[in-house]
């Protein structure tokens, strides 16, 4: 039989002990929230950069007419040689050529591709005027965070300090 004094209920130190520990859970669970976060944002960025390089790709050999792509700080530009039209002149001018796609990244872009050019084309067959790799700046460690470019293919990768491993 029990008695009508004793407690069942939990003490004041049960019940800190139990508040530190969810508050010690809540506090990593937010710095593993915040990485993942800022990976996640660099590979949706370089994964919408790659499938733009791909359109831009797929539209120089569709319309069987060059397509520029022009990388800055953090910004990149894609044209369309129709100046003058209908052929164009395998040459670009922003301000003749048509732009098709111009987005900017929440990171700096750094290029290197080959002759050190920020600036390509792809052909009417769709061939790449440059080789090299291209990646977004950032201290994420994603699981793609750059591009490497080839002649004839534009493959995801993930930089490891040196150079962009394609996957």
């Amino acid at each position: 039989m029990m008695d009508e004094n004793s407690g069942s209920g939990v003490t004041l130190i049960e019940l800190i002990i139990v508040i530190s520990v969810i508050g010690i859970l809540i506090s990593a669970l937010g710095f593993s929230f915040q990485n993942w976060n800022a990976s996640y944002k660099v590979e949706s960025q370089i994964k919408e950069m790659h499938s733009d390089l791909m359109h831009a790709r797929t539209m120089a050999t569709c319309k069987k007419r060059v397509h520029f792509v022009k990388l800055e700080d953090a910004q990149y530009t894609i044209y369309e040689d129709t100046n003058p039209m209908p052929d164009g002149n395998n040459a670009l001018e922003p301000a003749a050529d048509r732009l098709t796609i111009q987005r900017t990244t929440d990171y700096g872009i750094e290029a290197r591709l080959s002759f050190a050019h920020t600036q390509f084309r792809f052909d009417n067959d769709g061939i790449s005027s440059h080789k090299g790799n291209i990646r977004l700046v950032s201290t994420a460690a994603p699981d793609y965070d750059c591009i490497v470019l080839f002649s004839t293919r534009i493959n995801l990768g993930k930089w490891d300090g040196a150079e962009c491993n394609a996957k």
